[in-house]
Formats: C-alpha cells, sequence, structure tokens
C-alpha cells in the first residue's frame, strides 16, 4: 500500500508532463518569437501571438474618496 501511495503522484505527474509535451508539439507555431530591448523595456518580436489575441479588461472606476466631516470622530 506504501508503494501505492508512492508511484500514484509519480504516475500523475508524468502523464500531465506527457500531456504537456504534446500540447506544445502540436500549438502549431513555427516561430516561437524572441524578446528585443527597446528604450521602454523588452518587447516581444515575433511569435504565434497578434495584438488582439490578448484582451485586456478596462479598468475599474475609481471610487470617490469619502472624507469624514469636521467635528465628528471617525468610526472604528
Amino acid at each position: 500500500m506504501t508503494r501505492l501511495r508512492a508511484i500514484v503522484p509519480l504516475l500523475a505527474a508524468a502523464a500531465l508532463a506527457v500531456i504537456a509535451v504534446l500540447t506544445v508539439r502540436e500549438a502549431g507555431c513555427d516561430n516561437p518569437g524572441r524578446y528585443e530591448l527597446r528604450a521602454d523595456g523588452y518587447e516581444l518580436v515575433g511569435g504565434c501571438i497578434a495584438p488582439g489575441d490578448i484582451v485586456l479588461p478596462e479598468p475599474p472606476a475609481k471610487s470617490p474618496v469619502i472624507t469624514p466631516t469636521p467635528g465628528f470622530p471617525a468610526r472604528s
């Protein structure tokens, strides 16, 4: 029973590793791209990602800052 507890996680990890390798192999990207140093930082050049592939959500609106009324103690 102790050997089974040691072998099962190793088999699961090996299966996940095989799935990861097969996924990367079948991704269909011949040019993985490279990072180039620009004036404002690094930029990914080439690769299989187009500018429209990654959609960034709009930043949330900032909530107004509520200032306490003078003369009243703040609650805690």
